[in-house]
Formats: structure tokens, sequence, C-alpha cells
């Protein structure tokens, strides 16, 4: 900076030309401390009151970011230009200062058509796209003539297709030359965000010459509004009139291929991407990427994420996105680590994809992953705190998901849901009523995500009268029509109720064929309540939906076995041989940062013989209370009928050291006291804790001292024998 300024202090009178070239110096610098340096030069040379040098001084303090010191300056300025005020509004209006902006504007002695541009652009930058309007045909009342850069800020921004007509007419009674390349491509622009295609077609049709951007115009227009494979047909009609795609041709078509899952067509965009260069681009390998995850080729976006030289946060979020789809946490996990060491530094939607793995992996982590959120200032964001609720309420501590969402400042639909879901998955139904209702009166309208979470609540509840009168007025109240999620809810209670003939009639009413979701209460329900015509009925239809599920066979074989119906037993246990695969009963525990499995009848660490000898004790406490509460029971994971016998503790002893559950406790205990357990997912065993092993949790955390986070159900005991 030095060698710029000795000419400045060696002499009296500076030139005009010196100081302008100094100012495009500090511009490329965009340091404050350089302006106000050569602004305190130009003050002692007397030189402050030429408006050429104030104008520009005037830029130069909005673009470093000093609005103060551009306000200063332009009260300085004694013969002040319209170019004067347009630098300063314009400037007003890029820093935020709408209102400021307004009273200027206002003030404004002579406005050309600069001026007006100005404020039309500002209006719609901060969102005011109607005061925009307003500003627009008050320029016309004033007899100024809008330009071409007029209307294509106003197609910019319009927002409903009566606003776009309008902006066409207005268009139309200028005179505006629709067959100039700038104004077409802004229509076709507008009508295809405004998913008015056939508008957009017609201009396209009218224009006597087009580019590649009216070609990505109209593309992009036809995947906005749904119409990908006519989408794609131009793609081939623009290669056909031989116009060359260039990156957002590539991008857009990417796009339509990843939504309609056509993995051979998104195959030779690939390949024109790698002929062409487009590869390159971060933007464009992050979209293939995408692609080829949706269309479960995990492998192909794994090898290009390995061949790109520099990550950048685009990138790593659709690996990490890409990982979390396929159920790979650890992996999502690592990129994540491996990203933040890169200096790639973790967006809204970086930490909104590692927060939904987090339910998958441990507590420790959550919390860590929630510090570097604060740290990163996203903690307002709607979507990451949406987030943070939803990892909370999984893993179990509602209660700190409660306080994320009261802390969030611009609470959308999605928090609401999230909450509502945690708060009815975690057995807090009445609150999840509450928030609902709390929900309506604010004003919002509920979704389809919403009313599931409130028939889940009912369902948990018992709510059979709430639930059924919320279901009844779906459609009339709230505009919804119920779907598959909404009948497995309401049939599911009125299982549960005991009204099996209401929810068979529910059931057949139904506008659509029910999937396995709603038929499995039914015959969960009919074996429970010995109607075995239905249930053999009911499990007949799972069947063809899902050959590979094992509970249609496992509730007939019980449903024979009560009867006395032996042949019938002997029937399904031969077909689940020759059918089903069997898979052994296995559960993970995480403790200090280790996961230990478990699996039926054997341990799968160091240690075993203290385990095991930890299960004989406890069985020796049993012993010594006399008995213990066991269950005969048919369930699956949404839904459990128990009937609780009474049996010796002894009996049980064999029985409890092969549960994979009871030794992942007993471990969990046995390690050190007062230490979370934190149980993660099993194989091949009910999610749902069963009565009886939620007593023998009961004594293992009250011995220990410990505390207990299930991440699929929260242990709510309605009978336990040791309470």
């Amino acid at each position: 900076m030095r060698p710029f300024l000795k000419p400045i202090y060696g002499s009296q009178k500076s030139s005009i030309s010196l100081y302008n070239n100094l100012i495009n110096h500090c511009l490329s610098l965009k340091s404050v401390k350089f302006a106000q340096t050569i602004h305190a030069q130009l003050i002692k040379s007397g030189l402050n009151a030429r408006t050429f040098l104030g104008n520009r001084f005037i830029d130069l303090y909005y673009k470093v970011g000093s609005f103060n010191d551009a306000s200063k300056v332009f009260d300085e300025i004694s013969d002040r230009n319209t170019i004067s005020w347009n630098i300063f509004l314009n400037g007003l209006l890029k820093s935020g200062h709408f209102q400021k902006a307004c009273l200027v504007f206002d003030e404004m002695p002579d406005k050309d058509v600069v001026s007006w541009n100005s404020m039309i652009s500002g209006c719609g930058l901060l969102g005011f796209w109607n005061y925009g309007l307003e500003v627009f045909k008050e320029m016309e009342n004033f007899g100024v003539r809008p330009s071409q850069f007029t209307f294509s800020i106003l197609t910019s921004f319009a927002s409903c297709a009566s606003q776009g007509k309008e902006i066409h007419g207005h268009m139309m009674r200028r005179g505006i030359d629709f067959s100039n390349l700038v104004m077409g491509n802004s229509l076709i622009n507008m009508y295809g965000k405004l998913g008015l295609v056939n508008y957009a077609f017609g201009v396209f049709l009218s224009m006597e010459e087009v580019d590649v951007i009216s070609w990505n115009s109209l593309i992009s227009g036809c995947c906005k509004s749904g119409y990908e494979d006519l989408a794609l047909n131009q793609f081939d009609q623009m290669r056909l009139a031989g116009y060359l795609p260039d990156e957002f041709t590539a991008l857009n078509v990417i796009s339509v291929c990843t939504d309609l899952g056509n993995l051979n067509k998104g195959k030779q965009i690939f390949a024109l991407c790698v002929k062409a260069g487009f590869i390159l681009n971060p933007i464009v390998s992050s979209a293939i990427i995408n692609f080829f995850s949706k269309c479960d080729r995990l492998e192909d976006s794994v090898q290009l994420f390995q061949e790109v030289e520099h990550w950048d946060s685009a990138l790593c979020n659709c690996m990490i996105s890409s990982y979390a789809r396929h159920g790979l946490q650890d992996d999502a996990l690592q990129i994540f680590v491996l990203s933040l060491r890169e200096d790639c530094r973790p967006t809204e939607f970086t930490l909104s994809s590692i927060l939904s793995c987090i339910t998958f992996l441990s507590v420790e982590l959550g919390y860590q992953v929630h510090s570097l959120v604060i740290k990163s200032g996203f903690e307002s964001e709607s979507i990451v705190a949406s987030s943070l609720v939803d990892m909370f309420a999984k893993i179990g501590l509602i209660d700190t998901a409660m306080q994320i969402f009261s802390e969030m400042h611009m609470k959308d639909l999605i928090s609401w849901n999230t909450l509502i879901m945690g708060l009815a998955h975690n057995g807090r139904v009445v609150e999840a009523l509450e928030l609902f209702k709390k929900l309506v009166r604010e004003g919002l309208a509920p979704d389809r995500i919403t009313l599931s979470g409130v028939l889940l609540a009912c369902r948990y509840g018992f709510f059979v009268d709430m639930g059924m009168s919320i279901f009844s007025s779906m459609e009339e109240e709230f505009g919804i029509t119920p779907c598959d999620e909404h009948y497995a809810c309401i049939v599911d209670l009125l299982c549960q109720a005991g009204k099996l003939k209401e929810a068979f009639d529910t059931l057949e009413a139904m506008p659509f064929e029910p999937s396995s979701l709603v038929l499995e209460p039914i015959l969960l329900a009919s074996a429970t309540f010995s109607n075995l015509i239905l249930a053999e009925k009911i499990a007949e239809k799972i069947i063809e939906l899902e050959p590979q599920s094992s509970l249609p066979y496992r509730v007939l074989n019980r449903a024979y076995e009560m009867r006395g119906r032996w042949e019938g037993m002997i029937r399904v246990r031969k077909d689940m041989k020759q059918i089903l695969k069997k898979i052994v009963g296995c559960s993970w525990i995480k403790i200090k940062n280790h996961e230990f499995m478990f699996e039926a009848d054997q341990l799968q660490l160091e240690g075993r013989k203290d385990v095991y000898l930890v299960l004989r004790l406890l069985t020796w406490d049993l012993d010594e209370k006399g008995c213990v509460c066991i269950e005969h029971e048919i369930h699956n994971a949404e839904w459990r009928q128990e009937v609780i016998n009474i049996a010796p503790a002894a009996a049980l002893s064999k029985m409890i050291q092969s549960w994979p559950r009871k030794l992942e406790f007993s471990y969990g205990g046995f390690i050190e006291e007062n230490l979370p357990i934190n149980a993660l997912e099993g194989r091949g065993h009910s999610i749902n804790v069963k009565q009886g092993q939620h007593n023998y949790f009961v004594i293992i955390l009250k011995m220990t001292n410990s505390e207990f986070i299930n991440k699929f159900q929260p242990l709510i005991c309605s009978l336990c024998a040791f309470a």
C-alpha cells in the first residue's frame, strides 16, 4: 500500500485520476482500513467535495461493508447528482436497509430509469415482491419508460401465474421485442418457474433465434413443473438441433434422471460429462453421486467420490447423504470427520444428514454434533433444529428435544411434526395431542404427517373415541385424504380396544388395496380373539404381499397350537423351514465408544464367564423372590397382546441366559456402575421389550444404578413384578 500513498503525501494537489486508481485497488483488497486511509488523505487534499470522487467513495464503502462511512460521504457531497442518489439507494437496498431506502427514494429530486430499476430490484432481493410491482406501476404513471432490464428484473421475481401474465402483458404493450435473446430467455425461465410450460413453449417457438440458455430454461421449466419425460425429449431435440449442452444442461438432465430413476439415460449423461470435462465441476459431480446413490448404485457413487481431487461442502454433503440413505451410518460419519480435517466447513445440510445418522450410533456423538451445531451458528436454522429435535427424540431424550423446540425462533410445520412424532413414540401421548392443538391454534395447516403423529399418539394412549373422531374428520376439516399409514394406526387402535369387527369394516371400506402395515394388526387381533378363519384369510394376503415375512407363519403356528390343530401347526412349521431363513437373535450394546455383540446362547467377547456369573446371581435373586412375570405373546414391532402368567423363577434360568437382550444388559451392568446403557439395534428378534424382559432390565438398572437409553421404544412398564 505504501508505494501508492507516497505520491499523495508528497504533492499538495493530488490528481483525481490517482485517487480513482487507488479506489480501484482498494476494491480488490476489500480493506475498510485502507479505504479510510485514502479517504482521510482525500479530505486533507480538499478534493472531497468533488462529486465524482464522492460517488466513488460511497460505492467503495458499501462494497467493503462500511455502511456508516458511506452515509457520511453522501451527506458531505454538496453537489449531488442523480448518480450520487442512485449509488446511495442501491447500496442501502443491497445492505438490507429497506425502510431507509424507501425514504431516500421518496426524497430523490430526479428519478431516472436506473433509480426505478434499483428500487424494483431491491424489492425483489428483499422479498417485497408485491411492493416491487407497485413501484413498477408508479414508474409508468410518472411517465418513465421501462427498459429491457426493468422487465428482466420483474420476470425474475414473479411469484404466481397472474403476476407472470401481467408482466408479459406490460411487455407486449410496450412493444418489447421478444425475438431478443435476453427478453425471450427471461420469459421462458419465468413461465417454467411458475409451472406454465405451455406458455414457455409458446415464447420459445416465437423466438427467431435461440441459444443454449434458451434450451436450458425450457428443460429446467419442464423439470420444475413435473414433466420429466418432456424434459428428456427436449434434451434430445437440443442435441439434434446441433446445440452443445453445457454444465447447466447436464445438471438439469441428471436431476430428471434421478427423479425418474432412469439409470440408462443417466449413464449417458455421465459419459457426456466425462467427455466434456463437466465432471471436474464439484456441483456436477455431486449431482451424479446423488444420481447413482438413488439408483442403488452406491459403489459407483463411492468410486466417483474417491476420484475427486478436491472436496467441497456440497460434495461431502452428497456422499454423507448417500451413505445415510443406504443405512451405512458409520461410513457417513467417517466422511464427515474427514471433511472436517480437509477444512470443508459443514453446512446446515451436512449437519442435518449427520444428525439423521446419530440415532443409529452413540448418544455421546449426538451431544458432540449438537455442540458443533452451536459453534457453527446453525442452531437457529430450522432444518438443523428440526434434525436435533428428531435425533434427541429417537434416542429417548425427549425432554432435551422439547427444550430445543421451545428455543426455536422460527418453527415450520416440519418442526411441529417432528416433535409430535417424537412425543408419541416416547409414550408422551397427552403432550403430543396438546402440541397438535397448539399447532392448530397457531394457524398452521396440518399435513398427512401431522395427522399420522396424532393418530399414533391416540393409538399408544388407547384414545379410541378421539382417534376415530380425528380420522373421520380428516378430509372434511383438514382436506387430507387418509393414506396407508393413517389406516394402519386406526385399525391397530380398534384392534387393541377389542373392536375387531369395526377394524375389519374399516379395512373393507378402504378405497385402495391395504398393505401389510394395515393387515398385520387384524391378523394379530383375530388370532388373539380366536377368529381362526379371519386369521387364515389375512395371513394369506400378507404372505402374497411379503413372502419373506415370518409374522403370518408365527401367528398361525401359535393359533393352531392353542386350538389343538396339530396338523395345521405341523404344516405351518414345514412351510417356515422351506420358505424362511432362520436369523439368529442378536443385540449390540455400546460402552465407552466400544460396541459389543451378543447372540443367543453365545457371547462374542472376552469375559463371557463373568457375564454368565452375573446372570446366575440374578437368577438366584429371582429364586429368592419366588416368581417372575413371563408372557406368551403374539406381537410384531408395532402391536402386541400379552397374556401374563406366573412361573417359578428356577424354570426360567436357562431361558434367561439365551436371551440376547439380557446378555446385553447384564454386560452393561457388569462393566461399570452408574453407566448409561446404550442399547443399539437388535437383529432377529422383536425390538419391542417383552414384559418379562422388562422386569429383568429394571433389576439390572436398580442394582447397578445405571441409566438406560433405548433408541427404539421407551421402557414403559404397566406390569412389573419388582416395581
